[in-house]
């Protein structure tokens, strides 16, 4: 075990959920009505993100005692896009603002000598977006870290 093929967010509302994300820039496979689908997968590079109710993902761990819904504040997980410069990172940040995310954490240099900050999408999962001068990107867009 490897590789992370896909990465499952449990969302409140699914449609709203797949706006944001078309508004940001991902392309989505809906499967079921565009206002309410049953589950979405984004064409996107790299791994690939889906979108699923939330109460049928804790379902889908365990029917009959499927584990108790966060009651909120942060889940534990955060998710990453690695941009390719300092300015990819800065036009990233104002393009999810204008669709509505919450940037927490404005962009700036970071302890470890990237670049990079936070935003929150409409489910509450924290985004970083950060760059660092010594990360490379293969043929598929998937992240090298060198040294």
């Amino acid at each position: 075990m490897n590789r992370i093929n896909l990465i499952t967010l449990g969302v409140k509302d699914i449609g709203n959920s797949l706006k944001f994300y078309r508004d940001i820039g991902f392309e989505a496979s809906v499967t079921g009505d565009e206002e309410k689908p049953v589950i979405v997968f984004f064409k996107n590079e790299g791994s690939k993100l889906e979108l699923f109710p939330i109460e049928e993902l804790a379902k889908d761990i365990n029917e009959e005692h499927p584990p108790e819904l966060s009651k909120g504040g942060f889940s534990g997980i955060t998710l990453a896009y690695n941009a390719k410069s300092e300015t990819e990172v800065d036009e990233i940040l104002q393009s999810v603002k204008k669709v509505g995310a919450e940037v927490v954490k404005e962009p700036k240099t970071l302890s470890w000598g990237g670049y990079g900050g936070y935003f929150i999408d409409p489910d509450g999962y924290y985004w970083e977006v950060a760059y660092g001068s010594n990360w490379e990107f293969d043929d598929s867009n998937m992240l090298i870290i060198k040294g």
